[in-house]
């Protein structure tokens, strides 16, 4: 007789004290958020545009940032007064930097997700991926929706990710060096709809903010430090390691992959990820030798060049059951074949460096474009992901907003 699926609890992840923001990455107290102006509209009275010297000096560019003023008021119900014009205002706005800080973020906890990785891993691409299936799969599955929180988000997905890779089937090019100025990372708000069997359905909600680095960025100390105040942020980290960057791994699918590689140039993965394991340490005062409790998911990309050369029964050729669940028996498969082939590779340093420092950490194996590109293009087969969304569902389960179950009842 088959046993019924046994629900398994875990504490979540702690939420942070006070708001992050989720441009310039300060910890901001709620009391010192600050209010901007909602300016004149029509016939409505209100402060005329000024130039905001310090979202400019963030930007880089006065070009928009001439703006009513910011204001500092208690705002206990999310509005307050404009003490110049006396016109009621619910927009918020950082007090470091001056960015907006959308109500939906300010109200839910946020959660900032730092996507890592040597260049070659394929970040960009990742994201845009990963974005759409929370959008439509993945998001039905899960009963829940995903919503930009600014217009910067909802401009800066389109042009640079969903337009170029999944409308044009354009590759997307390397991420830019932070040195060239300051990336806007994309803000969201996820809902769930969790219905239990004998309450109310409720809706619980999480602003994700995603962000990535260039592997130049994390090349050596000195460039670290530019991203030193995001790492340093972060409430988890997905780590993205190209496999063929693994010698053990690229010695057997050389004839799978088309044309000479070029080098990483980003560091080898153990070096990017010792590194961003310093920062966090910066963070959380941690001792030398005592785990992190920042969940660490690593995943390896590509592999969808590496699926041929495994056993049939690996769980890697297998999908997700798609039950709105994270099923943890199939988790703990996926983490032990990626683990096994890492050693196998001779890259089980990865695994025990993990192990050492990170009091969580999961491995994964996913696909973001599902084939081999073609000439700077996208496969013939078009944006196929395989288990793309794993890492994410994961720190879902992490964070407390996505059940785990085991089907065998253990």
């Amino acid at each position: 007789m088959t046993r019924p699926l046994a629900r398994v609890a875990i504490p979540g992840v702690p939420s942070r004290q006070g708001v992050t923001c989720p441009y310039c990455f300060a910890s901001v107290a709620p009391q010192r958020i600050l209010f901007r102006c909602r300016g004149q509209a029509g016939r409505r009275q209100g402060c005329i545009p000024v130039l905001d010297e310090r979202l400019a000096a963030y930007t880089g560019s006065t070009a928009g940032a001439s703006l009513p003023p910011v204001f500092a008021a208690s705002g206990r119900k999310g509005r307050a007064d404009c003490p110049a014009c006396g016109v009621p205002t619910g927009n918020r706005a950082c007090p470091e930097c001056h960015n907006p800080l959308p109500s939906a973020y300010c109200d839910s906890p946020g959660r900032i997700v730092a996507l890592v990785g040597a260049k070659n891993a394929g970040k960009s691409t990742y994201i845009a991926v990963l974005l759409h299936e929370l959008m439509n799969r993945v998001g039905t599955e899960l009963d829940a929706s995903l919503v930009a929180c600014d217009d910067r988000t909802i401009e800066r997905y389109k042009r640079d990710f969903a337009r170029p890779l999944l409308e044009e089937r354009r590759l997307l090019p390397t991420t830019p060096s932070a040195a060239t100025g300051p990336r806007e990372p994309l803000v969201y708000l996820l809902t769930r709809t969790r219905r239990g069997r004998f309450s109310r359905p409720r809706n619980d909600s999480l602003a994700l903010v995603l962000f990535d680095t260039a592997g130049e960025d994390l090349r050596s100390r000195e460039a670290t430090d530019l991203h030193l105040r995001y790492l340093e942020a972060a409430d988890a980290i997905i780590f993205l390691v190209d496999p063929l960057e693994l010698p053990g791994a690229r010695a057997g699918v050389r004839d799978a992959v088309p044309g000479p590689r070029a080098p990483g140039d980003g560091g080898e993965p153990l070096d990017v990820i010792a590194r961003v394991t310093e920062a966090l340490r910066l963070r959380h005062g941690t001792r030398p030798g005592e785990p992190l409790p920042v969940p660490a998911a690593v995943a390896l990309t590509k592999i969808d060049v590496l699926r041929p050369g495994l056993l049939r029964q690996s769980a890697l050729h297998r999908s997700r059951s798609g039950q709105g669940v994270l099923d943890l028996d199939d988790r703990d498969a996926v983490h032990e074949q990626v683990r096994a082939l890492l050693h196998d590779w001779q890259a089980g340093q990865l695994d025990t460096y993990l192990g050492q420092q990170y009091a969580d950490h999961a491995l994964f194996g996913l696909s973001s474009l599902g084939g081999v590109p073609e000439e700077g293009r996208v496969g013939a087969g078009g944006v196929r992901p395989y288990r793309a969304e794993d890492p994410l569902l994961w720190l879902l389960y992490r964070f407390g907003m996505l059940d785990g179950l085991r089907p065998g009842g253990a």
